[in-house]
């Protein structure tokens, strides 16, 4: 428990805020017996206390955006009498001065709009996918497909699973080129891929995270070592070096790009690294096409 001292502006709008989430709530859709003529609409401030288990003075005080003590596990008994959305839910966390939950998306990580393969697509002539927390692609841009390989769906040719970005960095000699950066540069695919696991949490997935961990592990002793490290990064560019079989060495930046609207994915685009030839090689690839 913390006390928190929220800025006069934010006060403000934790109480209006908090007023027009109250006067949304239909008493008896809350559960409260029928009763006589209301005043104003909605819950009255006694209600919300007793609902959500806590004190009426210190809803009171909460309301009016007082310097008072608050916690997660009070927020969210407020935030789920007055039936606040994952959205409204992080804005009241926001303005009472707590660091806000996770975004959720509600959606699952192979569910995209149409507008998103379109964004990748705009990429062209360049390489852009979308991946998971895990780094599974679930969409790419035909550039990708010319470049990495990739089937239709996203799946790796040769065995049909889903393309994962850790695995193929690690076990295919496609992405392990004669480079004095690989060192460096596995470290940080590494520590950003920890990141990327913890950011976005999925007990449900938890199985599938430790075999994709333990058959990485167990192909790379390389990948092993630096997992065992425990190193964290927050997601940033890299220069990713591959050899393609029929054009050689490409090098690109590789940039990660979240979506608010969709936090469990994550847009990354390739751009090709100037002098390396790499543009010219694309076009080459497309080309044979």
């Amino acid at each position: 428990m913390t006390t928190v001292r929220t800025p006069p502006p934010r006060r403000h709008e934790l109480r209006r805020f908090l007023m027009s989430r109250r006067a949304g709530v239909d008493p008896a859709e809350a559960g409260l017996p029928a009763g006589g003529p209301r005043r104003t609409p909605g819950l009255r401030r006694e209600e919300v206390a007793v609902l959500a288990g806590v004190g009426t003075t210190w809803y009171r005080w909460l309301e009016q955006g007082r310097a008072i003590t608050v916690s997660p596990q009070v927020l969210d008994g407020v935030a789920r009498v007055l039936r606040l959305t994952p959205v409204e839910r992080r804005h009241l966390y926001v303005l009472a001065g707590l660091n806000p939950p996770l975004p959720e998306s509600g959606q699952s990580p192979d569910s995209l709009c149409p507008g998103l393969q379109r964004l990748i697509d705009a990429w062209l002539p360049n390489p852009a996918h979308i991946m998971d927390a895990y780094w599974n692609t679930v969409a790419h841009n035909a550039s990708a497909a010319l470049v990495l390989g990739l089937g239709e769906g996203g799946e790796d040719a040769p065995d049909g699973r889903p393309h994962n970005w850790l695995r193929h960095y690690f076990t295919d000699p496609v992405y392990r080129p004669p480079s004095p950066a690989r060192e460096e540069n596995a470290r940080r695919v590494v520590a950003q891929f920890r990141a990327s696991c913890t950011e976005q949490p999925d007990a449900s997935r938890a199985a599938e995270l430790a075999a994709l961990v333990g058959e990485v592990s167990a192909a790379s002793e390389e990948f092993a070592r630096l997992w065992e490290g425990g190193d964290v990064r927050p997601e940033g560019q890299l220069v990713n070096e591959l050899e393609h079989p029929l054009v050689g060495r490409l090098v690109f930046e590789s940039s990660p790009l979240r979506i608010p609207s969709r936090p469990d994915l994550t847009i990354v685009v390739h751009n090709p690294v100037p002098g390396t030839g790499t543009a010219g090689k694309i076009a080459s690839l497309d080309g044979r096409s």
